[in-house]
């Protein structure tokens, strides 16, 4: 097995942090420094940074974030983070992809840095469904410009996405929207550009992973079969 998908799969970063920890000379294959096209057969000892390391039994979780939440493992100003959520009971795992600070809904913790690099690598594409609410009253055609592709701060053009509103009135529009790229706050500077403020922002799917029986500030194992479709995305 080549040698960065092995830290990969023993929970140490994703591939591409795995690579860097190798390029920076912190790993070492039986005593002696690694190269990034190295394999790793059985009974070989991997160290990084001198500590050996081993594959370990992954661990998956589905978390239901409210807002208020950081979806980071820790935060130096003393925020609350979703591992707040998870408690003690939960070993080591990290959130796949993030839901900043103000936004809630699903959220995926895992050890696999395989698989977070699979869901969250932008050439893979992997569909996630969001409800929008955004201020005042919308029209079909006022989600046209974010449907084709939009100028954002910062200058970047968002990709194609789908968008169709499933509630409107004076106050406010729901708008369910489906991604197949995660920039920071994306979806809150698209709706800026059209001149609508988010006033809330759920991610209700990732492919057809919902939060069905998943209360706010909750959170269940993967089974076996939904960590298999998630790999399959």
């Amino acid at each position: 097995m080549r040698i960065n998908k092995y830290l990969a799969q023993c929970g140490i970063a994703s591939r591409r942090g795995c690579d860097k920890l190798i390029s920076e000379g912190r790993v070492t294959l039986n005593g002696k420094i690694c190269t990034l096209g190295d394999d790793v057969a059985e009974g070989d000892i991997v160290k990084v940074d001198g500590k050996q390391v081993g594959i370990k039994k992954n661990e998956y979780y589905i978390l239901h974030k409210p807002k208020g939440y950081l979806s980071t493992v820790s935060d130096d100003k003393g925020r609350k983070t979703v591992m707040d959520i998870l408690g003690s009971a939960v070993g080591r795992v990290y959130p796949v992809g993030r839901l900043d600070y103000d936004s809630e809904g699903l959220l995926i913790l895992t050890t696999d840095g395989e698989l977070a690099q699979h869901l969250t690598h932008p050439s893979n594409e992997v569909p996630k469904t969001y409800l929008v609410k955004v201020e005042g009253r919308l029209t079909e055609d006022d989600l046209n410009p974010i449907r084709s592709g939009i100028e954002i701060e910062g200058g970047y053009v968002t990709k194609k996405c789908k968008a169709h509103i499933v509630e409107t009135n004076r106050e406010y529009t729901k708008v369910e929207m489906v991604l197949r790229e995660g920039k920071n706050r994306e979806i809150r500077k698209m709706f800026a550009a059209i001149g609508r403020e988010v006033m809330l922002l759920k991610r209700t799917k990732v492919g057809e992973l919902s939060l069905r029986g998943i209360d706010r500030g909750s959170f269940r194992k993967l089974t076996p079969a939904e960590v298999e479709y998630l790999k399959s995305l």
